[in-house]
């Protein structure tokens, strides 16, 4: 999408002023709490015209020293990646009724989310869901917690990974 298309008019005493719509970023990491996040991304960009942006990351792979071996797992990755990510495109385009933007990109993900929000200045809020199980509620979510140095250029927005559908209706 460009930047053309990412912005909307709005009527001033001066005539039409361009205003950029804001995008919500949803990481996608297969999680039952990332899809808590992307109905909640998907409900916020429906009531505010906004957009949406789903994120997939590739972790970098242990086998540099056997090279085939290493593309075969890539590969794989990424056609994964890109399932997972074209489904909840889907989801999104069902609850939202807008087609969001899909990123698959390789490497460290605080990194690479930090790089998106750079290169993309639409994005506006990063949106999280906390895990529900033992392991706590996550690395990003505790990440973002961990103080001024951990965080983002942007707002984050961290929801419970428990709420039912209807809770996040009503929320967002």
């Amino acid at each position: 999408m460009t930047a053309e298309q990412t912005q909307t008019h709005i009527m001033s005493d001066t005539g039409a002023v361009p205003i950029k719509r804001r995008k919500f970023l949803v990481v996608v990491d297969g999680t039952p709490e990332c899809e808590v996040a992307i109905q909640f991304a998907s409900r916020r960009a429906r009531h505010t015209k906004g957009g949406v942006v789903l994120l997939a990351v590739l972790e970098p792979g242990g086998f540099e020293h056997w090279l085939g071996v290493e593309n075969l797992m890539k590969e794989e990755a990424r056609q994964e990646a890109e399932k997972i990510v074209h489904r909840h495109a889907a989801h999104v385009n069902d609850v939202a009724g807008i087609v969001p933007e899909l990123e698959i990109r390789e490497g460290k993900q605080v990194d690479l989310i930090r790089d998106l929000i750079k290169e993309d200045p639409a994005i506006s809020i990063l949106v999280l869901a906390a895990g529900t199980g033992k392991e706590g509620p996550g690395p990003l979510v505790e990440m973002v917690a961990g103080g001024v140095d951990a965080g983002f250029s942007i707002p984050v927005t961290v929801v419970p990974g428990s709420l039912t559908d209807e809770e996040i209706h009503d929320l967002a």
